[in-house]
């Protein structure tokens, strides 16, 4: 199992929606699952401000992740989750 860590600052709503709307099959496709999520999270060191979401998921393996982003079929989806706001994604594993 490998998890990746997603922070997104929220600026554009709408965006978000549909990229809320439609995440969740493209995550099932690559045998993704959500271990765990918050809309406040909290920054216990370092310097700037904590993001507006967090989101901890978790794959079978590093291909599936890495298929999940590089999907091309996924291309519209991911690209409504950058326009609602900065988001960073790290592989840990």
């Amino acid at each position: 199992m490998i998890y990746a860590y997603v922070d997104l600052t929220v600026t554009d709503p709408d965006s978000f929606q549909r990229y809320a709307e439609q995440a969740g099959p493209l995550l099932q496709k690559w045998g993704a699952k959500a271990q765990a999520m918050s809309t406040t999270p909290t920054l216990l060191e370092g310097e700037g401000t904590a993001p507006g979401r967090a989101v901890l998921l978790s794959f079978p393996d590093r291909d599936s992740a890495i298929g999940w982003i590089e999907d091309p079929e996924a291309k519209d989806i991911h690209a409504l989750r950058r326009a609602a706001g900065p988001c960073r994604i790290t592989l840990i594993g």
